[in-house]
Parts: C-alpha cells; structure tokens; sequence
C-alpha cells in the first residue's frame, strides 16, 4: 500500500473497503448485545445481569459501539453513493432507474430481515432515506455539510425537549413483564420467534425516528466528501485526519462518557448528548483507521478487513443469521442466559470468523451472495459480470 493510502484492488479503494469492514465490527458488538437479551427494545436493562462486571462490560459498549459505527456506514453510503453516480455517468447508464431498484431491493431485504431474523434492521432506514438522497444529489459540499450541523443541531434539540418532558419515560414494572414475555416468545419455536418479530415490526418506524436523523446526517457527509473526493489521495488530507482526531476523539469521547455513565439508550438526556457528540467521535475513528490503512506496516489489517468489507451486506446478514441461531428458537435459544462479557467475547469470535470467511471467498469469488443478487436487481440482469473470479495470467 502507498503512504497515500489510495491502493486500489481492482477498481475499488482498499482503505473505504477496510473502514467498511472496521464497521462491521461496531454493528455487531451492538447487535449481539441487543439479541441476546429479551429486555433489548423495552427501554430498562436486563435485571438477570447487574453484577459490576456485567455493568462494566455494557457501559464499555455503550462508550466505544453504541450510535457510533451506524453512522460510519451511513457515512460510507453516502459516500459509496458518489461513487454509483461517477460510474453511471463515465459509463453512460441512467442512474435514477438503477438507483431505485437497488433502493427497492434493499427495502425488502430489510423487511425481511427484521421479520426473519432482527427487527433492529437499518436497511429499511437506509432504503427510505436514500430516496431523500437521490433528490438532493445536486447540493454542492459546503451546503451538505452545513445542513448535515443543522439536522444535527436540530434532532438533539427535540431530543432534549422529549426527555424533559418526561414522555417516553419507562414503566419499570410494566418493562419487567414485557422483557420477561419477550423472552419467553424469543426462546420458543421458530413460529413464536417470527411472531414476536411481526409484532415488533413497528420497530423499524421507531428506528426511522430516532435513529433516521443522524443516519441522513451521516449521508450528506459521505456525499460531501465523495463529490470532492477527499478519500482518493489520503496523502493530501493528512492535516484534516489529524484535526478530525485532535478535536473528535477528546469531544467525542467525553460526550460517550457522559452517554454511558447515564444510561446510554435507556436515558432520553443521555441519548441527546449521544445526538450531539456521536458523529465527532465517529470522525475521529474514521480519521485514525483511514491513517492506520495507509500505514505499509497495516497492510495485513487492511487487506483481511477489506475482504470483510467488500462483502458488508453478506455479512451484516450473516450475523443476524448467526445470533437468531444462538439466542433464538431458530436454534439453540440461549437468549437470557449469557452474561454481557461472554456476549462480547463471542463478537469478536464472530468477527474475526467472518473476516477469515471474506478472505477465503474472494479468492474464489468476485463478490459475495447477497451483493451479486444487489447488483443483478440493480443493473436488471441476472449477469452483472462475471461472479466467479477468474486465475490471472501466468
């Protein structure tokens, strides 16, 4: 890898593939705390798990995870999205057609994802809200960027102003019997689980309302970046990297600390100044990884993280079928009864899997499943390019 950090694999960047793969890590440190418990969606803390080391372990997700790594890929599709339309327009194909049918396609995807497997899906947010993308793909960076500070400015606003008022407040009692039901449900058969995920179906609009704001946020900051291409030639943004870690890191980390130490998601005011520090801190990490994967010396990091990240959609789907078949009655239905540090653990045992998996595909396949049914739907053909990789010449 260059000290630019713009190696290319193919015609791809391999340090936006690495950050992409790096995210994955955060999604699923969440996640796999949110399917583990029965208590995940009723706004208290799972009482079967109080202990110091068990508090310890979720403040810790709270602190380094929690609203920080959706907005890393809100940023990267966003991002990602500069780079569809540069294509479209270099190769001459209609880009709005292509670009709702791969909307479209993520939405289903999303909704059956969160029936089948988790109802804490992002892809129905991010396929709702691409629309929004789509037509204000004209606005220059600057305006992106300063609408992106005003929606910021905006949501944690109303956020504080729900929180003062007292309305979303949870009835601890009330939350215990629903975290007990959910529990019951989730453990059941495979209809109980697909039940309890239909009733919570609602979730996904709750997930548009809270966590919609930022998540466009974060795209109009991948669109700004992508339409100056700063990520091209990291060599010439080295002075930005280092201000975005001078100043995200100590902000960010101490409006996390603050997010933790109270709550995180549990409390309203907390999660408002989660609202307000998140994207600092999520700069920062973006920042200080974009400068590890231009280092020589990271290049075996990158290149494993980027074959993770190449195949992000694949993945992201794999770990919910991977953490329905542990906590669930789709398999072994242990939801409840795992401790938070044996929860984390086993993220990182998923992850490092999953990273080792994308390596070993990629030497044999062009692009992973669910990507290659993304782009035939995108691009209406069942051929979008050959998936199998080919052997170079000798």
């Amino acid at each position: 890898m260059t000290s630019s950090g713009a190696a290319r694999s193919g015609d791809r960047l391999i340090h936006i593939d690495a950050l992409r793969g790096f995210a994955l890590l955060g999604i699923l440190a969440v996640n796999m705390a949110l399917f583990s418990s029965g208590y995940a969606f009723t706004g208290i803390a799972d009482p079967n798990f109080s202990s110091f080391t068990d508090n310890a372990v979720e403040w810790a997700v709270y602190l380094l995870f929690t609203m920080k790594f959706y907005l890393l890929f809100s940023f990267l599709f966003g991002y990602s999205f500069t780079l569809q339309l540069d294509s479209a327009q270099r190769n001459g194909r209609p880009f709005k057609p292509a670009f709702l049918r791969r909307l479209a396609a993520l939405f289903v995807l999303g909704v059956a994802h969160a029936v089948l497997l988790f109802p804490g899906d992002i892809l129905s947010t991010y396929a709702i809200l691409g629309l929004i993308l789509l037509a204000v793909r004209n606005i220059r960076p600057r305006t992106a960027i300063v609408l992106a500070g005003v929606l910021t400015v905006g949501t944690t606003a109303i956020v504080v102003l729900v929180g003062l008022s007292g309305a979303v407040t949870a009835d601890p009692a009330a939350a215990l019997v629903e975290g007990q039901r959910a529990t019951e449900a989730l453990r059941g058969a495979p209809s109980e689980v697909i039940a309890e995920h239909v009733r919570t179906l609602p979730w996904i609009l709750g997930t548009l309302a809270v966590q919609g704001p930022l998540a466009f946020t974060s795209f109009l900051i991948g669109l700004a970046v992508g339409k100056i291409k700063a990520l091209g030639d990291l060599g010439r943004h080295e002075r930005v990297l280092r201000m975005l870690q001078w100043v995200g890191l100590p902000v960010g980390l101490s409006g996390s600390l603050v997010f933790a130490s109270f709550g995180g998601t549990h409390n309203t005011l907390a999660t408002a100044v989660g609202y307000a520090t998140a994207p600092l801190l999520t700069a920062a990490y973006v920042a200080t990884m974009l400068r590890v994967f231009s280092s020589p010396r990271a290049w075996v990091l990158t290149e494993f993280l980027a074959a993770g990240g190449r195949l992000a959609l694949t993945n992201y789907l794999l770990q919910s079928l991977v953490c329905a078949l542990i906590f669930t009655g789709l398999g072994a239905g242990v939801i409840g009864q795992m401790s938070p540090g044996v929860v984390l653990l086993m993220t990182f045992a998923v992850f490092f899997a999953q990273i080792i998996l994308s390596y070993i595909w990629l030497r044999l396949f062009r692009y992973g499943p669910v990507e290659w049914l993304l782009r035939a739907v995108t691009y209406a053909t069942w051929r979008p390019r050959s998936a199998r990789r080919l052997p170079s010449a000798a």
